[in-house]
């Protein structure tokens, strides 16, 4: 059994992007200056998404507490107050679109990138070991 515990910094490795590239693991990561394009086009969709996320959720709140004689007295759909419909339906539905939205994006980033998250079939016959893996 060998054993891999240094990693030389001058091998080239296949980054998340599918770009290769030099190793990164012993540079520090900075959420604010992703080190691939791959990472600073997802973390530009992850941003965004979450000021979506942030409006639909608390949006509907902060509306009826700075309004809330126009959040409570309008009615809409047979009579529901503005700031019920929002918040009991509005909110769940839109958090959901969201998810929808996300995944589509990664998916597009995925596509662009060449990631493949398919899973290669096993070509070893070797025996399993009691923990799932090959012996």
């Amino acid at each position: 059994m060998t054993e891999n515990t240094t990693q030389e910094t001058d091998d080239a490795v296949e980054t998340d992007g599918g770009v290769k590239t030099e190793a990164y693991l012993d540079k520090e990561i900075n959420i604010f200056k992703p080190a691939t394009p791959f990472m600073r086009d997802h973390l530009k969709v992850i941003w965004i998404s979450f000021a979506a996320w942030v409006l639909v959720v608390f949006g509907p709140t902060t509306a009826t507490v700075l309004a809330p004689d126009l959040m409570t007295e309008t009615t809409i759909l047979n009579g529901f107050p503005l700031h019920f419909f929002l918040a009991a339906i509005f909110t769940p539905l839109a958090a959901l679109l969201l998810s929808v939205g996300y995944a589509m994006q990664r998916d597009r980033l995925d596509t662009k990138y060449g990631i493949s998250h398919e899973s290669e079939e096993e070509t070893d016959s070797g025996t399993v070991a009691a923990d799932g893996g090959n012996e």
